[in-house]
């Protein structure tokens, strides 16, 4: 995403993986971005498009898997699917975890700088980067988190069999009440002290494989979760999936 501290900043996706995949985007609220929130990327292409200086909430992940001619909704995909197919709805289209997730919050404040980072807290699909020009931190996942995903976590599985997934511990439902869960944040469990990253289930497995990753609702306090850009460097960004492993 390349800034010039202008209205609107142009922005890359790149999919660095050997493989088709099909990058989806939710456009938050306010002003959206100037492209299609869903298309195809063949493996080592990229696409450009432009983003408002405003964007709140952007979220872009990948999907695997998918097919849309026959089942063009959130089942479309064997992950990462949205309300709409192909190109998902821009209001409820967020993505079937597990999912990796890009998140943008952008500053058009000088003195409020971007947020950014990338997520785990829906699971994991994709190895992601969100790097950038101005030597701000790199978010990532450089990883692949499937076949070494602990038992009640792991998949979605393709037709081989290999895990193209890792569910996060709220999203495999381990405690049976996602209403009120420490693996949710939920409930009782709603706040930074009452869900503190030791009382998440796997907490570990996600945050020590993947550092500089958001690993859980409240990973603000491991300082490695959400990271912050200068707005006024205008920075250009690039979220890339499968990036080469740092």
């Amino acid at each position: 995403m390349k800034r010039r501290y202008s209205s609107w900043y142009p922005t890359q996706v790149f999919n660095g993986c050997p493989f088709t995949m099909w990058p989806a985007m939710f456009t938050g609220v306010g002003t959206a971005p100037d492209f299609a929130t869903g298309w195809e990327a063949a493996e080592f292409t990229s696409v450009t498009f432009t983003v408002p200086d405003n964007w709140q909430a952007g979220r872009i992940w990948g999907r695997r898997d998918c097919d849309f001619t026959t089942n063009p909704g959130p089942n479309s995909c064997l992950d990462g699917g949205c309300n709409g197919g192909l190109v998902c709805d821009p209001v409820t289209g967020t993505g079937v975890p597990p999912a990796t997730l890009a998140e943008f919050t952008l500053s058009t404040n000088p003195s409020i700088p971007d947020n950014y980072d990338v997520s785990l807290v829906d699971g994991y699909n994709l190895p992601m980067s969100v790097t950038t020009n101005v030597n701000c931190p790199v978010a990532s996942c450089p990883v692949d988190l499937g076949p070494n995903c602990p038992a009640p976590l792991i998949g979605p599985f393709d037709s081989t069999a290999f895990p193209v997934g890792c569910k996060s511990a709220c999203d495999a439902n381990l405690d049976g009440n996602p209403a009120n869960s420490p693996n949710c944040c939920s409930g009782q469990f709603n706040t930074p002290a009452t869900c503190p990253s030791s009382g998440v289930e796997f907490y570990s497995y996600f945050k020590d494989n993947c550092p500089d990753s958001y690993a859980y609702a409240f990973d603000e306090s491991s300082g490695t979760a959400l990271w912050t850009c200068d707005s006024t460097l205008s920075a250009d960004y690039t979220v890339t999936f499968c990036p080469p492993p740092s």
